[in-house]
């Protein structure tokens, strides 16, 4: 397959939408016009890094601009809602097209983007960076391991005490560490860190005894 074999496509359905259509005018691969609205297309086999960046290049000085790629693509197919999120992002356009059939699906329409407002989730990063001491997790960690969150910081305290102390009641844990939550974090063990020895009674597993002091 080459460029060249989407053009036919692409060309035929913008000049359905009443579009006037020529190739490789200036830096773009496609130029539509109608009634003073300008739109640029971009033609590629790929989805790739440099498609992306000249689309953003031509919406200096057009009114739209569409990339159009195979409906096959590799990235497109295994990341959908990533590659329309970046797209709807930068205010890019996608026409997926099937060189067999000359059909162009339009999945994404250039548009303005406006992102709404996650108030919830920017609260809880807060919570949470307010909540660390110290800087514990160094940027670009894997993850794989895991990272200091606060409530892995509250998990490691109450590890450390039962450590200290041997197995005991969460109310004691609780009132120790000034920890409201401590029987929660007992009996969900998130981590495998403790286990069950009476009612209202927790020590560490043997899990907790050889990783919790990698955290410490």
């Amino acid at each position: 397959m080459k460029e060249t074999d989407l053009y036919g496509p692409v060309r035929g359905f913008l000049e359905g939408q009443g579009y006037s259509v020529r190739g490789e005018v200036g830096p773009c691969d496609v130029l539509a016009v109608r009634d003073g609205t300008v739109l640029a297309v971009e033609l590629k086999l790929l989805l790739n890094l440099r498609l992306i960046l000249q689309a953003v290049d031509r919406l200096a000085f057009t009114d739209g601009v569409y990339i159009a790629v195979p409906h096959s693509t590799s990235v497109w197919k295994s990341d959908r809602h990533g590659v329309l999120k970046l797209l709807r992002m930068l205010g890019v356009g996608l026409l997926l097209v099937d060189p067999s059939t000359g059909a162009v699906q339009p999945e994404l329409d250039p548009c303005r983007y406006e992102p709404r407002s996650n108030r919830q989730k920017r609260g809880r990063l807060l919570r949470e960076h307010a909540s660390l001491t110290g800087d514990p997790n160094p940027g670009g960690c894997s993850r794989r391991r895991g990272v200091m969150t606060f409530y892995r910081k509250k998990a490691v305290s109450a590890a450390l005490f039962l450590r200290e102390n041997g197995p005991s009641r969460a109310s004691a844990v609780s009132i120790a560490l000034g920890m409201p939550d401590a029987l929660s974090i007992l009996y969900r063990n998130v981590y495998g860190w403790f286990e069950r020895r009476e009612r209202g009674v927790y020590g560490l597993s043997p899990r907790g005894l050889s990783e919790v002091p990698s955290w410490e």
